[in-house]
């Protein structure tokens, strides 16, 4: 089970009077500074002005219950909706835990050239997969997500790299990533939620790894950043990681962004 949203892009500066190629935009020789007047005067990918129409999917653990949506294990067991521990009582022995989908997770009939083919016929330019929501099971084989991803249980399959390779090679559409910057039951992260974040033990060691990694193996062109709002953009180190991505990531010249990058930012931040 999956869901499909679709999105409209829209412009957030003044176009460039300079001719650019229409794939990318033109950069000139100007070192993006980690604070948002510089970050910002970025100008927008002109690819990203001209597709109108994009595709969202939220696709992974949660996708097993089949119950609710994506937020099934926050209900369930962060603040005890009535509906899901209900549906849990009904359903599953007593001391069931979350992590024990996973290994139902399987994939099986998923074809990510057959996904790429009917994105490609909806008329759509862009495709924005969940790479990892709230819950923290990635669906790739991270090195910072040990024994809670796609290649480790479940599927066994690296589902961002397939489909990523099916879009790239077989269409012309645009491939993105979503990301959870946050995980609900995260030792670190809660560590850090403790401290007031005042510590940053889940950025310097999940957060910042965790999406250099995404975006130098699989290059997405849309990074759409999620799970922001319980902090500020300074624990998030958002600005700095926002200026190496502009800077000297390889989609440097292609990526676009969202706005959520920490409490306050939306709607004032990012390329939509």
């Amino acid at each position: 089970i999956f869901s499909f949203f679709v999105s409209a892009s829209y412009e957030v500066i003044k176009k460039s009077s300079i001719e650019v190629n229409p794939n990318v935009i033109f950069l000139p020789t100007k070192n993006y500074t980690p604070d948002w007047d510089s970050l910002d005067s970025r100008p927008l990918p002109k690819w990203f002005d001209e597709a109108k129409v994009g595709i969202f999917i939220h696709w992974g653990v949660y996708s097993v219950p089949s119950f609710g949506s994506e937020w099934f294990w926050w209900n369930w067991q962060g603040i005890y909706n009535e509906n899901y521990t209900n549906y849990m009582e009904r359903n599953y022995r007593p001391g069931f835990t979350y992590q024990e989908f996973a290994p139902d997770f399987t994939a099986e009939l998923f074809d990510p050239k057959e996904w790429a083919e009917i994105f490609e016929n909806s008329g759509a330019q862009y495709v924005v997969l969940t790479s990892k929501h709230h819950d923290g099971y990635a669906l790739w084989p991270s090195k910072y997500s040990f024994g809670w991803n796609s290649k480790d249980v479940g599927s066994h399959r690296d589902l961002v790299g397939e489909l990523r390779d099916a879009i790239v090679k077989n269409t012309k559409l645009k491939f993105g990533l979503y990301h959870s910057l946050y995980e609900w039951f995260n030792p670190l992260y809660l560590k850090d939620k403790a401290s007031n974040f005042t510590s940053k033990h889940f950025v310097r060691n999940k957060v910042w790894p965790e999406m250099q990694e995404i975006v130098s193996t699989y290059k997405p062109e849309v990074l759409w950043s999620d799970g922001d709002w319980e902090t500020d953009e300074d624990y998030w180190e958002s600005k700095e990681f926002l200026a190496w991505l502009y800077n000297k990531s390889p989609v440097r010249k292609t990526i676009v962004t969202n706005d959520r990058w920490g409490r306050g930012t939306g709607c004032k931040h990012g390329d939509s």
